[in-house]
């Protein structure tokens, strides 16, 4: 048997051979980093478009929210190339928070209801971002309990309880559609906190108003 062996290694194909995995992965470093920008630049742009929201400016909301769909697009195409950084948790997680400040502002402004397909976005990062959508519908319901909007509060309700449902039923393991369950089960505590606060605030409206025009009866 020894006699057979004819030990030989070609170094100039075993050079070749490693400078080309080097390329790939100073290349794959390069990507790495710029995504780790983009990412933290639609953190920080859709976080604001939502805060400009909830502060009634939408002109300034629609600005961050041009600033962060540009950064996601951007973010989405350099690693696309990348598997392990496109289904990467650091991608998710900056997709969903554009997902959550877009789909946000079209359901209150009453636009509709975007998908994934026209947001340019992979399925779970959306339904992730769906998810968080429930608790600025439930900030928003807040804002018009005390302003006494309760007409608007309990279209939200509404709303936040129609994702909440679609959510639930999505019986996938974690490992497939990480962090979605956990966010339905976020959901419909928030919901039936909302739906609580609401029943008990618009109680206390109305018996405050009966005993205001007893008062000037």
């Amino acid at each position: 048997m020894m006699d057979s062996l004819k030990p030989s290694l070609d170094r100039a194909a075993l050079r070749s051979i490693v400078e080309g995995i080097d390329s790939y992965l100073a290349e794959r470093d390069r990507v790495r980093e710029e995504a780790i920008r983009l990412s933290r630049d639609v953190i920080r742009y859709s976080g604001w478009a939502v805060t400009a929201v909830h502060k009634g400016d939408l002109e300034e909301a629609s600005r961050h929210l041009r600033e962060a769909e540009a950064a996601a697009r951007r973010l989405l195409e350099i690693t696309r190339g990348y598997p392990e950084l496109y289904y990467s948790g650091m991608v998710y997680n900056a997709v969903s928070e554009y997902v959550e400040a877009r789909v946000f502002m079209d359901l209150i402004l009453g636009r509709g209801l975007p998908g994934p397909e026209e947001l340019g976005v992979q399925p779970i990062p959306y339904l992730q971002g769906l998810g968080d959508v429930v608790g600025e519908l439930r900030r928003l319901a807040l804002e018009c309990v005390r302003r006494e909007r309760f007409d608007i509060a309990w279209t939200l309700l509404d709303m936040m309880e129609a994702i909440y449902l679609e959510l639930r039923g999505l019986d996938y393991p974690d490992a497939l559609a990480p962090g979605v369950r956990r966010k339905a089960d976020v959901a419909r505590r928030l919901v039936d906190d909302t739906k609580a606060l609401l029943v008990d605030m618009e109680n206390r409206y109305r018996l405050m108003e009966e005993l205001r025009r007893a008062r000037q009866a």
